[in-house]
């Protein structure tokens, strides 16, 4: 017979045990959608080991296998990219909004969207700092076959982020399938590591040949790195048996400048001032000192791009135009043209200059479409923490009256530290909170003999574009025949062919001469043919006499002195007294020696220093 002890320790184990299940079943029941075994995430793929031995490569692009985009996605995506623009100071970037705009963009399908918004995950902007989340993201596009995708996650594995174990070997397999994928990245990356002599392992590998494959196979894909790792392979002594040739490696440089890489402005400034073998032994102190101006331009935003350098610096021997010496006269003109938005209807006095008391605007003033800062909405009970216009807002509108009050309301004047009106005309305390949110200070209306554009187009709010008119009806050259007319050209492909992921970009455009040929899309390793080619004519043409000196000439349409707002100068250039007048600008001559010649820079310069390891983990596609 059993005691009643043993019959209590009975009860025991059984109030235990059904704890336990019930304490089963309610974690299985918190568990996460996605409870796939973890060997089915993608970041534990089974990969073949890194070889750096190989004895192939196929060469790959990226841009021919990603998702598709639709129209609306991408406007999203610009408008996210417009708020954190890179122009601007970084309290002034908005990423909240960044983040809700690529949120909305990845749920229509836009991968560059979800590539940007697990960046601001991984680094907490505008976003609670969520790792895991960051990986999810990126193995998602990893399902979708995006390759900028698995070359990110040997990034997550080198870097030992979030719960994954840090780990060289699983990077480098990542980092070649990506590669084998088509991600110009990894192309550059593990091409860089191959064009050694020999073997010098972690460090770089003896496969020169392969090597050399993977980083034109990028370099074919308009990436600015691999045109500079491309080119420091290809520079030296010449040397037949190594691929060495500094004449091929002078223009590849030249070409990633014009693709946004500040290396390879640094390295040819460096080049034409010492006067190395890759300028031919000459020193060349006035071509060098406007690739470092672009240097310093690409360093103060690294999106920009160049594709109009000819018109502003040509290569040897062709002569350089004329230049003013302003940097920001350099870097216009090499900048993409973009069509000018169409203009709406001429401004009116705002209603607001009728108006008296804290709504009042003087004649002549309005307020911006947003404000300069960033301020958080303020509680009614609270002050005015800048300076400027705020407006009443409910908080939460439920009905009909509370949108017809919200819509009733006057931006008002408050100074600093001034309370805010609490007297909630037209409200009960039962319609809810109100906030006052900033609006900003007035800014002058636009001359009234000048239309402003109806929308600014995101490239030239980034900075990166400029606008300029397109001259119809239209002037088109097929590729193959000679330019008809010097002025910047717009390239584009039929949109069935092959490569038009690739070639059809925003800024495939060039400077050409008239009677010299168009840029053959062989040099760059691109099998398009040149009569597959059509060319427009976006005029833009330098000034002056062929046969003498030409000047650098910008052509600016009508509408530009009210749609363009001055960009942020880097603290190395000098600020210009001189303003817009909205007609065109013939450049004057900077002669040589008249300004300060910088001291030359290293052979491989690097003046602002290498990117750390979230920036190697996540550079956001533009």
């Amino acid at each position: 017979m059993k005691s009643p002890l043993h019959h209590l320790l009975s009860v025991e184990r059984a109030l235990i045990g059904a704890i336990l299940c019930i304490s089963v079943i309610l974690v299985s029941a918190c568990r996460p959608m996605d409870t796939k075994p973890k060997e089915d995430l993608p970041r534990f793929t089974k990969l073949d080991a890194f070889n750096p031995h190989r004895a192939s490569f196929e060469c790959k692009h990226e841009a021919a296998v990603n998702p598709p985009v639709s129209p609306e996605a991408e406007a999203l995506f610009q408008e996210a990219l417009v708020a954190v623009r890179l122009v601007m100071y970084p309290q002034q970037r908005d990423y909240p909004k960044a983040a809700a705009l690529y949120e909305q963009a990845m749920k229509l399908g836009h991968w560059k969207a979800q590539f940007n918004l697990a960046g601001l995950y991984l680094k907490g902007l505008g976003v609670p700092q969520d790792e895991e989340k960051a990986l999810q993201l990126t193995e998602d596009l990893m399902r979708k076959g995006v390759p900028a995708a698995w070359e990110n996650m040997g990034t997550y594995y080198m870097g030992g982020v979030g719960p994954l174990e840090q780990d060289a070997t699983v990077a480098y397999a990542f980092w070649q399938k990506a590669a084998d994928m088509g991600s110009m990245a990894a192309q550059t990356f593990i091409g860089e590591k191959l064009t050694a002599t020999h073997d010098e392992p972690p460090s770089f590998w003896g496969n020169r040949p392969i090597g050399l494959k993977m980083l034109e196979c990028a370099f074919a894909q308009g990436y600015g790195p691999a045109a500079y790792e491309l080119g420091l392979a290809l520079s030296g002594d010449d040397d037949p048996s190594l691929n060495k040739d500094n004449a091929r490696a002078l223009r590849v440089l030249h070409e990633g400048v014009k693709w946004g890489s500040e290396k390879c402005a640094n390295y040819l400034f460096s080049s034409f001032h010492r006067g190395d073998a890759l300028a031919s032994k000459m020193i060349d102190k006035v071509r060098g000192e406007r690739y470092n101006v672009l240097g310093d331009a690409l360093y103060a935003n690294p999106d920009l791009r160049f594709p109009n350098l000819d018109k502003v610096l040509p290569l040897p021997p062709a002569r350089l135009p004329i230049w003013d010496g302003r940097p920001e006269s350099l870097i216009e003109a090499a900048k993409a043209v973009v069509p000018t938005p169409p203009a709406q209807p001429k401004p009116v006095a705002s209603p607001a200059s009728k108006l008296t008391g804290k709504a009042h605007i003087p004649e002549g003033w309005m307020l911006p479409d947003r404000p300069a800062i960033n301020v958080e909405d303020q509680h009614e009970t609270t002050r005015a923490v800048e300076a400027g216009y705020w407006i009443a807002r409910l908080l939460h509108p439920l009905t009909d009256e509370h949108h017809a009050w919200n819509a009733a309301q006057w931006p008002l004047q408050y100074a600093q530290g001034e309370l805010f009106d609490r007297t909630r005309p037209g409200l009960r305390d039962d319609d809810g909170r109100i906030v006052f949110r900033y609006v900003g200070q007035p800014v002058p209306m636009p001359p009234p003999d000048v239309e402003p554009l109806a929308y600014k187009h995101p490239l030239v709010e980034r900075g990166i574009a400029r606008y300029g008119d397109r001259p119809e009806p239209p002037l088109l050259c097929k590729g193959n025949i000679p330019c008809r007319r010097t002025g910047v050209w717009e390239g584009r492909i039929p949109e069935d062919h092959a490569h038009a992921a690739v070639f059809n970009q925003w800024h495939r455009q060039t400077y050409a001469q008239e009677g010299h040929a168009f840029p053959d899309p062989h040099a760059l390793h691109l099998e398009i043919a040149p009569r597959e080619i059509t060319w427009r004519w976006l005029a833009q043409a330098n000034a002056g006499d062929p046969t003498e000196f030409m000047s650098i000439k910008v052509d600016e349409p009508q509408a530009f002195a009210a749609a363009h707002v001055p960009a942020p100068v880097a603290e190395t250039h000098a600020q210009s007294d001189e303003a817009d007048d909205g007609t065109s600008t013939d450049i004057i001559a900077m002669l040589p020696g008249s300004s300060d010649s910088p001291e030359p820079a290293p052979a491989q310069p690097s003046k602002k220093g290498r990117p750390g390891l979230l920036d190697r983990i996540w550079p956001p596609r533009g």
